[in-house]
């Protein structure tokens, strides 16, 4: 389980969060939705220790990691996957599914995650991870590689951004493969409605703050009500 307790975060004098205090039970696929600045992606890496809170607890199952490094909390079962990917030069891809999955898996095991990410595997696999590859492709190996961590916890920081549709798509499936297949927590910051439809349970934030927290039929009024103030479109993914 993780918890979050009394997380306060301020930036440049404006309280990016205040006070949140969230419980996300194990095996559950969870989002985060709510408008442009309200907060997603700053909590989302102060699970991982990207961001230091100003006040609170982070808690993963039972031990306080609010002090712990990204190292740390990565080997603790924390896997994060970034909105604008890192390059890795000298590595392949094959290469970084490899150290990714922790153990020595096979080209073909390699090659049906890539497809499974909307990439021809045999173009990709042998390639670098580096700035030879656009901001699309270098997404989806990113989404592959997390998905082959199996771990505790799982974040996807706006996982839609700078894919095409036909991708996008493929995600869900993704997503829907790994909530049956891996024992842990799926944690995605999104406003894409196909990625609402899939959640266990949807968090949404508004100026810092938690508005609502539940399943999606009980989360959606408010949901629409934030949209229709103007500060939260939920929607189709219009990525080229």
């Amino acid at each position: 389980m993780l918890e979050l307790k009394n997380i306060c975060f301020t930036r440049d004098n404006k309280k990016i969060l205040d006070d949140i205090n969230i419980k996300m039970d194990d095996d559950k696929f969870i989002v985060i939705t709510g408008p442009n600045g309200s907060g997603k992606s700053t909590l989302a890496k102060i699970i991982m220790g990207i961001e230091n809170q100003d006040e609170g607890q982070v808690i993963l199952d039972g031990q306080d990691i609010s002090k712990d490094g990204i190292d740390k909390r990565a080997k603790s079962g924390i896997g994060f996957a970034f909105q604008q990917p890192v390059k890795f030069k000298g590595i392949t891809v094959y290469d970084l599914l490899k150290l990714s999955a922790e153990k020595d898996i096979n080209r073909k095991e390699a090659c049906d995650i890539l497809s499974k990410v909307g990439l021809c595997a045999k173009e990709y696999v042998d390639r670098e991870v580096n700035g030879s590859l656009s901001g699309g492709e270098l997404k989806r190996i990113e989404i592959a590689s997390v998905a082959l961590r199996n771990a505790k916890l799982t974040i996807f920081d706006e996982p839609e951004a700078g894919i095409d549709l036909w991708s996008f798509n493929n995600l869900i499936n993704i997503f829907e493969d790994m909530r049956d297949v891996i024992k842990g927590t799926i944690l995605i910051i999104s406003h894409q409605e196909k990625i609402l439809n899939i959640a266990d349970e949807i968090i949404l934030l508004n100026n810092g703050k938690i508005e609502k927290i539940g399943k999606k039929d009980e989360v959606m009024d408010s949901i629409m009500k934030t949209e229709k103030k103007g500060c939260c479109r939920i929607g189709g993914n219009n990525n080229g």
